[in-house]
């Protein structure tokens, strides 16, 4: 892309004055900013949440009521859930948008700056009423992250504050959607086409189109339990006539999107890297594209693979398991185009590559049994065991935290003009893979065993693996606070990384100093017309 640049983009306003201190982070319209205050709330969503699972890989380290009653234990695997997903994952791929669309196509700031501070704002409001939950009588939500009915009928207080938090954290997911989309279709630099956008930022652009489409439906659906709860409705009671299946169907017609949403930024992210640091272009980049707008139509008509154990015709069977299967098509393709860039290219490991090599790895293990349970005589009997645990944590952890982690040691220098520390960095990568696995493969023979999710106790025979992944989890929580470490050590200071630390980076971005100035494009820079 830097090579089609015209000329180099103006260093402006670096010296213009801004508010400083508190006020400016309460305040601040700028997306630097904003993008900052998203990364650090889901980092301290992150450890939050991930305290939570290691209590839950505590009590189950052995057989037996070791440290949290049942109910309690129903609340940790609740939270952990729902405030990972809302709390963490999502939030940080809206902070690398708000850091990166911009200064990838060459934009001045988001298109509506103040609608993105109230995006933001939204969410410590509602991660207070998730995490003050806990402190409700009778304690936090135990129903599950799914929020399945009758359970999320019959609580208490803490049901409807989970309620509350969601909507909050949907209005502030639909707002940040819109804002991308027109900055994206509206504040491009004079003369990028759509097909010359950076990967990342075609990700960004078909998940704020997921967003926008299935937020409202998460919205439609718990505002339909709330009514339930209170307003003597009976959409999902069955003594009232309600169909508690209807809420499985409304709740995946929005969660199977969902999926994809906490995926394809990471798609984008890892498209990015791969080629800066294998020194060639991305491998077929228009199909790329493509393949990410199908992966996006298909998750629309999936949904209902999550429910093969609800007695759904066989017709009904049949279509979602083809259909399912069919997503593995332009995954596939994706994967084929990663590996078709390293080959042959100059590779070299530093800390994001590593990230993004182990990403490719361990997302395909996390697809392959999603293949596996798309089957639907296989689905039957692996449905609510540990291989399912197993499955979409290998999709989430590896594939979007991992991802995540890469993106941020890729951008670090830019964002702060120093750079990390790499024995750190490599330290942490190299410890997370390892624990990560440790944590995870073992779930896989736990449910083929037959081990059911979300129970604090189990039968001797599955104690073995339990007490090897429960010491993984240790591992790969300890292991964050490395990452930690060397992210504030970057922050802080060390060797000034220059404009353009990684020489095989060629987007917009490295063509302004490190860090941003304030303003980063005052004067757009024109983009030469590709040459086909």
């Amino acid at each position: 892309m830097e090579a089609a640049t015209t000329h180099d983009a103006p260093h402006a306003g670096t010296h213009e004055a801004h508010p400083r201190g508190l006020l400016r982070w309460l305040s601040s319209t700028n997306h630097k900013d904003i993008g900052t205050l998203y990364l650090w709330f889901s980092l301290l969503m992150f450890f939050f949440a991930g305290s939570l699972a290691m209590l839950v890989r505590a009590e189950l380290f052995q057989p037996g009521l070791q440290i949290v009653q049942p109910e309690v234990f129903n609340q940790l695997t609740t939270m952990h859930g729902l405030i990972m997903i809302f709390g963490a994952i999502m939030p940080a791929f809206v902070g690398f948008a708000n850091w990166q669309v911009p200064l990838m196509i060459g934009a001045p700031d988001m298109a509506f700056p103040r609608l993105n501070n109230w995006s933001f704002w939204l969410l410590p409001a509602a991660a207070t009423l998730l995490v003050g939950s806990f402190f409700a009588p009778g304690g936090a939500a135990a129903g599950g992250w799914t929020m399945y009915p009758p359970l999320y009928i019959q609580g208490g207080i803490a049901y409807d504050m989970t309620i509350l938090a969601i909507h909050i954290l949907g209005i502030s997911s639909v707002m940040g959607a819109i804002n991308i989309i027109v900055t994206i279709l509206n504040l491009r630099a004079p003369g990028m086409t759509l097909m010359q956008m950076p990967l990342f930022v075609w990700t960004w652009l078909i998940t704020a189109y997921l967003l926008v489409a299935v937020m409202p439906v998460l919205a439609c659906v718990i505002t339909m339990l709330l009514t339930d709860r209170h307003f003597g409705t009976h959409f999902f009671n069955a003594a009232g006539g309600g169909d508690p299946v209807m809420f499985q169907h409304i709740f995946w017609f929005f969660g199977h999107p969902e999926v994809y949403i906490m995926i394809l930024p990471a798609f984008g992210i890892v498209s990015t890297i791969l080629p800066t640091f294998a020194r060639k272009p991305l491998f077929g980049y228009t199909s790329m594209v493509w393949a990410v707008a199908s992966i996006a139509f298909l998750s629309f008509i999936v949904w209902a693979h999550h429910m093969f154990t609800t007695g759904m015709p066989a017709g009904g069977q049949l279509f979602f398991m083809y259909t399912t299967m069919l997503i593995a098509v332009p995954t596939g393709v994706k994967v084929f185009n990663w590996v078709a860039t390293l080959w042959r290219g100059a590779l070299t490991f530093e800390t994001p590559m590593l990230f993004a090599l182990a990403f490719i790895c361990l997302f395909t293990i996390g697809g392959f049994s999603g293949l596996v349970l798309a089957l639907v005589p296989v689905d039957i009997q692996l449905q609510d065991t540990y291989y399912v645990v197993a499955h979409f944590h290998y999709v989430l952890f590896s594939g979007a935290a991992m991802s995540i982690m890469g993106g941020v040691y890729y951008w670090l220098p830019k964002w702060t003009g120093h750079m990390y520390d790499e024995r750190l960095g490599k330290l942490h990568f190299w410890l997370t893979t390892i624990a990560f696995n440790l944590t995870f493969f073992p779930m896989h023979f736990l449910g083929l065993a037959g081990m059911p999710r979300r129970i604090p106790d189990y039968a001797l025979q599955f104690a073995q693996f339990n007490m090897i992944s429960s010491l993984g989890a240790f591992l790969l929580g300890a292991s964050q606070l490395i990452f930690l470490l060397a992210v504030v050590k970057c922050i802080r200071g060390g060797r000034a990384a220059g404009d353009r630390p990684w020489d095989g980076a060629d987007t917009l971005e490295w063509t302004l100093s490190s860090p941003p100035p304030y303003h980063s494009f005052a004067t757009p820079p024109a983009i030469a017309p590709l040459h086909k």
